[in-house]
């Protein structure tokens, strides 16, 4: 992160930065004040010392925040429940509109029931082929509608889904049953959401995915492909789909660092 960019206002104009999606986004797991949400708002009274004053509340003096997201909510009820929550703002208001979905659709139900769409664990590949379709689709009416509740402007920014086995697939090293196309099928939700941010100019994509590589259980060998020699350490919380508060830190950093490259267009 570029400490030079949080040195001046980016913008007077008005602001409204809006949390949809799952746990993560609610920050399960992590102290109040300390989920990625959160430390875009503004800085822990710990903070790092190579992000202090490093936060959205620096840079946008005229700046609101609510948060909408639920834990354990899957991507229908993002659509159903949490859109037609988002606030109405006037018309000279810039919406920032932060998210992660498809997680829970993609671990629910651990395997203790028969895969259907939303609680996908456990399926084969053609199983879920038709339900990673209906998810696009499902994704694609989600960004047609903050659209259209943000007529003035809006940036979303949309987070790829994790893998805390780093890639090599051996969930049941987890204490998790043994998941055979579980790689595959993660890997085409998160096509879909790059897919998303590469059809419209408003979606960024947040690379949540690529940054954890190596930070899953495989974190301390160092022979695995993704080993992060300078950092080895575990990003997760400990019922394994969220971060912990290590993870939530560099999510935010992953968030912030996508909304710092829209800061030209705020003025």
């Amino acid at each position: 992160m570029t400490a030079a960019l949080f040195t001046n206002a980016w913008s007077e104009k008005s602001f409204l930065l809006v949390g949809l999606g799952d746990s993560v986004t609610a920050g399960f797991g992590a102290r109040r004040g300390y989920s990625y949400f959160d430390l875009l708002v503004t800085n822990s009274p710990d903070e790092f010392e190579d992000m202090k004053h490093i936060c959205l509340g620096t840079v946008l003096p005229n700046f609101q925040f609510t948060n909408l997201a639920v834990s354990g909510s899957t991507s229908r009820e993002h659509a159903e429940h949490q859109l037609p929550r988002l606030p109405a703002i006037h018309s000279n208001t810039i919406a920032l509109v932060v998210m992660t979905t498809g997680g829970n659709d993609l671990i629910h139900n651990y395997g203790r029931t028969p895969p259907r769409e939303e609680a996908i664990y456990g399926a084969t590949w053609d199983q879920a082929a038709p339900w990673v379709t209906n998810f696009e689709q499902r994704l694609e009416g989600m960004v047609e509608q903050i659209t259209i509740r943000f007529p003035n402007g809006c940036h979303l920014f949309l987070a790829t889904i994790f893998d805390p086995t780093d890639e090599v697939g051996d969930i049941e090293h987890a204490g998790l049953p043994a998941w055979k196309d579980g790689l595959k099928i993660v890997a085409a939700y998160n096509d879909v959401i790059r897919r998303s941010a590469g059809r419209h100019s408003f979606v960024h994509l947040v690379d949540v995915h690529a940054a954890f590589l190596g930070h899953g259980i495989h974190c301390t060998q160092f022979w695995s492909a993704h080993y992060d020699a300078k950092d080895p350490h575990y990003w997760y919380y400990v019922n394994l789909e969220d971060p912990n508060e290590r993870g939530y830190d560099v999510i935010r950093r992953l968030f912030l660092r996508e909304i710092a490259k829209t800061a030209n267009e705020f003025r």
